[in-house]
């Protein structure tokens, strides 16, 4: 009698494993985006009541991502996922329209820090910078938390947010970072190449897979941002921008 209890809760015990295992595999093929239309539907629960304009797959280091573009009253959504598992690598949005408010005063920096330390939380500000686009006056800042970076646009006049972005990083482990030229020999790379700049930010980020530090310098009215590989210390990207 006893033999046949054990039988029957031995039998029990492996059922439920085995569900549990069943059930892990099926939520797994769930999350998976096979399709443009499953990328589709992801972004509308994300975005309700948005139109998509445009729905795109590529494949980013042998990873293969979906981009989603949509449009929601005055703002154009973006967002990337990863195929495999529905994970959000990177969202945003921008406001399409801006007035220009060229009668209110300008908003001052550390006034507009603490917007993005509320929009943030725990977030550390790596730069804010000062600036006009399309003829809007405007504070760009840049934030880092622990596994995300975030680029806040706001209007320098009215502190409306006019931008939104984040995208996921990777940081590698110790034993990764062996071979890497360092932080400081990514800032001395920067500099030669815009001699009396002044860093602003420098640090360690993953670019599509790829090792990369990103710096960004100051001189004059000009910003400076440069893109070093982490290992060969080759600059992947340079960007110049004015600085108001």
């Amino acid at each position: 009698m006893r033999t046949e209890k054990r039988r029957i809760l031995i039998s029990l015990a492996l059922f439920f494993v085995f569900a549990g295992i069943f059930s892990g595999a099926e939520n797994i093929a769930a999350a998976q985006i096979k399709n443009i239309s499953q990328a589709k539907e992801k972004a509308l629960k994300k975005v309700p009541n948005a139109v998509v304009t445009e729905v795109d797959s590529d494949y980013e280091k042998g990873v293969l991502t979906y981009d989603v573009e949509m449009v929601k009253g005055n703002k154009e959504y973006t967002i990337k996922y990863r195929a495999s598992n529905a994970q959000i690598l990177e969202f945003g949005w921008e406001k399409m329209y801006v007035e220009p408010g060229s009668q209110n005063e300008f908003m001052g920096k550390n006034q507009c820090r603490q917007l993005a330390r509320k929009e943030v939380k725990n977030g550390k500000i790596i730069s804010c910078v000062k600036k006009m686009n399309d003829g809007v006056d405007i504070y760009k800042l840049k934030l880092k938390t622990n596994k995300k970076k975030f680029t806040l646009v706001y209007h320098a006049r009215t502190g409306e947010m006019l931008e939104y972005e984040w995208e996921r990083t990777a940081t590698p482990s110790k034993n990764s970072k062996k071979g890497y030229i360092g932080v400081e020999k990514a800032k001395k790379i920067a500099l030669a190449l815009v001699p009396g700049a002044v860093v602003v930010k420098a640090e360690f980020d993953m670019d599509d897979g790829v090792p990369v530090y990103e710096v960004e310098l100051i001189k004059d009215n000009y910003e400076y941002d440069f893109e070093i590989h982490a290992k060969t210390g080759k600059v992947l990207k340079q960007e110049v921008d004015w600085n108001d």
